[in-house]
């Protein structure tokens, strides 16, 4: 988020700087420095920035350096529902802390289980925030070796958006695939069911979808098994 982003969020709301300064928790003179772009952004100040002008939570900083390894369905859950997903509406929250979608997901990939509702979450949440900073999310995803996982996920919201005739996020979505194609992996994962036993992983050697197999994943996940698309 740049200052003049900021400067014209603010103006958008109808907020002077010294009311959005206050809400913010900084001071009008601060503000003004970073609208003028003579200060930097701070993830906390970005955060609040966020929730009080309503701008789209990919303007969000990640809240930390290093993705966890493990995040409990609860706090993933709520994650999704803080970011618009219809299949957690239950769960929103205006207390919810955005966080940039891009982590929600590569958080979630990096999952050894994730629960089958999380997991239909995934390809919705790449079709919403399509504008998404993708350079970052492939670069992380490669430095853990997520790619077929990001691949196939990619692969499936490709496929929803073909389906619906939207070709405007279908084409972007495609050559993000040929991107992700080019690191893919030869061993054979699992879309975050390491509990897989050998009996089910011999099923899904031979049934799994033929976009499962190209990605060298053990899913039986389809496109038209998602309930929700954006």
């Amino acid at each position: 988020m740049k200052g003049s982003d900021l400067r014209t969020a603010r103006l958008t709301k109808g907020l002077s700087q010294v009311d959005a300064g206050a809400r913010l928790g900084v001071s009008q003179s601060y503000l003004a420095m970073l609208e003028r772009g003579q200060r930097r952004l701070t993830p906390r100040v970005a955060v609040r920035a966020a929730k009080l002008y309503g701008l789209t939570p990919t303007v969000v900083p990640r809240s930390r350096p290093d993705l966890p390894t493990r995040v409990d369905a609860a706090t993933l859950a709520r994650d999704a529902a803080g970011l618009g997903y219809p299949g957690f509406a239950h769960l929103r929250s205006p207390r919810w802390t955005p966080k940039n979608p891009g982590e929600v997901l590569l958080a979630a990939l990096a999952q050894d289980e994730l629960e089958p509702r999380l997991v239909e979450a995934l390809p919705w949440l790449v079709l919403r925030y399509s504008n998404l900073d993708w350079g970052w999310v492939v670069r992380e995803a490669k430095v853990r070796d997520l790619q077929n996982r990001l691949g196939f996920v990619v692969a499936l919201a490709r496929q929803v958006a073909t389906r619906l005739g939207d070709k405007a996020q279908a084409r972007p979505l495609r050559d993000l695939e040929a991107q992700l194609e080019r690191s893919r992996l030869a061993r054979e994962d699992t879309l975050c069911q390491a509990s897989l036993s050998p009996a089910e992983r011999r099923w899904l050697l031979d049934h799994r979808p033929d976009v499962a197999r190209h990605w060298n994943l053990l899913t039986d996940w389809t496109a038209d098994a998602l309930r929700h698309t954006a």
